[in-house]
């Protein structure tokens, strides 16, 4: 299988502003890959900033790849329609279908350097995630406009859950909900890169490394990025101590925020507390995997692998108002009180949001 086109993120030449050298040509012979392509939003620090991309409803890729294999896509299945007449749907999306496939065999398709496949991501992951999202947990988003339709955002998210199953469902959430159609690139734990297909699907899917290099990175390039600043203490806390949150660090994520100069949107998650009631923790045979902790809860390990699917509860996810950073001065991310004032308001923020979300819930399943 041909590899896919890596686009740089500081590459923010325009196309239009330069021959293409015959390997990025997409109709000469000797190439497997598609164009090279400006990656939206993308810049250094001084660089000027790139056009702002289009909602995807309006047939532009998301920002972090520009192009995706969608304008391979819409080479490719616009003209047939309009050939086709009256071809009916089930043809069309078939004729749709195998030509991802062919742009997928051939290499015709682009990735930044973080892996972020945004054909795929948008024409398959999703599409497996959805009916999770809107038949199984039934999701209700509120607040989602107070995402901004465009530029950098940091939103920060409680985590719970045993299993890390909230995390997609607030990147469905703002996916299929934005105005805009923004994509969420979530910043992930060490272990789900080191897990084998789990780590290919993540990076896939936006999802890099939850280091501050890389967030920043991302915010300056005009992404939306999401971080659950709880981490393991959150996903493996007992069921008795739902909802309660744990600590956010040393506020890492602030300073990441302020040095990018980008608004913090907190986000409150209730539903994913009792997927997995954790009653119990196996810390000796977790030690053994190598893994945080092995949980215990009232179907698992007793159900075997029927144990393993969660519970179908009702989900609400809440985007609340975001807290400006653009009006520090640069040297505040080296500020520790101005941090730790921040990190408190933002964790104090969702955790009243949860507390209200909790009071006006009428049941976990309903």
């Amino acid at each position: 299988m041909a590899d896919a086109k890596v686009i740089p993120f500081d590459d923010d030449r325009s196309r239009a502003r330069r021959r293409p050298a015959r390997s990025e040509d997409p109709a000469g012979p000797d190439t497997g890959t598609a164009a090279v392509r400006a990656l939206p939003g993308a810049r250094e620090a001084g660089r000027p900033a790139a056009p702002e991309p289009a909602a995807p409803g309006a047939g532009a890729p998301e920002a972090g790849v520009e192009g995706s294999g969608a304008a391979a896509s819409g080479a490719s299945e616009a003209p047939a329609g309009e050939a086709s007449g009256g071809r009916s749907g089930w043809e069309r999306r078939l004729a749709g279908g195998l030509a991802f496939l062919r742009r997928r065999v051939t290499g015709e398709y682009e990735v930044d350097e973080f892996g972020y496949d945004a054909e795929l991501t948008d024409q398959v992951l999703m599409s497996l995630l959805r009916p999770v999202y809107e038949k199984y947990f039934r999701v209700e988003v509120k607040g989602v406009e107070n995402i901004p339709e465009k530029g950098g955002a940091l939103i920060v998210a409680n985590h719970s859950g045993t299993l890390p199953l909230d995390g997609l469902m607030m990147q469905v959430a703002v996916h299929d909900h934005h105005p805009a159609g923004r994509h969420l690139r979530l910043l992930a734990a060490d272990l789900v890169f080191v897990l084998p297909v789990v780590n290919e699907l993540a990076r896939k899917a936006g999802h890099t490394l939850a280091c501050a290099e890389d967030a920043e990175r991302l915010l300056r390039a005009g992404e939306v990025v999401g971080v659950m600043p709880e981490g393991f203490k959150g996903i493996g806390k007992p069921f008795s101590e739902r909802y309660k949150l744990q600590r956010f660090g040393r506020g890492g994520f602030v300073s990441t925020a302020l040095r990018a100069g980008v608004p913090i949107v907190p986000c409150s998650i209730v539903g994913a507390e009792e997927i997995y009631p954790m009653i119990g923790n196996a810390k000796t045979l977790a030690r053994l995997l190598g893994l945080p902790y092995v949980p215990i809860t009232p179907t698992f390990p007793w159900l075997g692998p029927l144990g393993a699917l969660p519970l179908p509860t009702k989900w609400t996810i809440q985007f609340g108002e975001p807290i400006p950073t653009d009006s520090y001065p640069a040297e505040a991310a080296e500020d520790p009180m101005l941090m730790f004032n921040l990190t408190d308001q933002v964790r104090e923020q969702i955790q009243h949001t949860l507390y209200k979300l909790l009071v006006q819930r009428r049941s976990v399943f309903f």
